[in-house]
């Protein structure tokens, strides 16, 4: 991932955060390749546990997940 990719998707995340009332879409960029060294996919930033529990997850739970991919930004 290169820094525009990164910040895009860092500001992806926090107008996501900030629309409480709405529904939170999936981070899923359609490049799932998993980074052997930092565990997250280099496309959505997501952990493996994070993608596959997506589906089943609260909109608290996602937009907690888009808070870990600011951070990991």
């Amino acid at each position: 991932m290169n820094f525009d990719d990164a910040q895009t998707l860092a500001d992806r995340a926090v107008a996501v955060q900030r629309a409480a009332g709405d529904p939170v879409p999936s981070p899923c960029t359609s490049v799932c390749r998993m980074d052997r060294l930092s565990g997250f996919c280099e496309g959505c930033l997501r952990t493996i546990p994070e993608i596959a529990g997506w589906s089943k997850m609260e909109d608290e739970a996602r937009r907690g997940v888009w808070h870990a991919i600011e951070l990991r930004a």
